[in-house]
């Protein structure tokens, strides 16, 4: 594992799911690699092209676009709301299949939320 300096041990631990996926996980520009990250408050999406090292899309809920519609929602409806952003932006590219990158988070509430928001926006995993 490299060496990175981590605080906690639950950081340290996702940290180490994370870069077990990754030894297995690639994006190319035929099939990017989405990539969701969560914190506490926001929730982002990025589709990667390992290859070239570039970022075809990215989405968030800090964007113009989902920020408008987030009044009275929860969480997970928010995710939801990121993911068929990500999945329009990707599908506007002409991209229509990805490889899922979960980051070390469990598959689970607001990660899954924004997969199945990019599913319902054309995306194939």
């Amino acid at each position: 594992m490299a060496h990175i300096k981590i605080r906690s041990h639950k950081a340290l631990k996702r940290q180490r799911r994370k870069f077990h996926q990754r030894k297995r996980i690639s994006g190319t520009a035929e099939r990017p690699r989405l990539s969701v990250y969560r914190s506490n408050s926001h929730i982002y999406a990025q589709a990667i092209d390992d290859v070239n090292g570039v970022t075809l899309a990215a989405s968030s809920d800090l964007d113009a676009g989902v920020k408008g519609g987030l009044d009275g929602k929860d969480k997970s409806e928010v995710a939801k709301l990121v993911g068929e952003s990500i999945g329009k932006k990707l599908v506007e590219k002409k991209v229509t299949s990805v490889v899922f990158d979960r980051n070390g988070f469990i598959y689970h509430g607001r990660v899954k939320a924004v997969a199945e928001g990019a599913r319902e926006a054309g995306l194939e995993f």
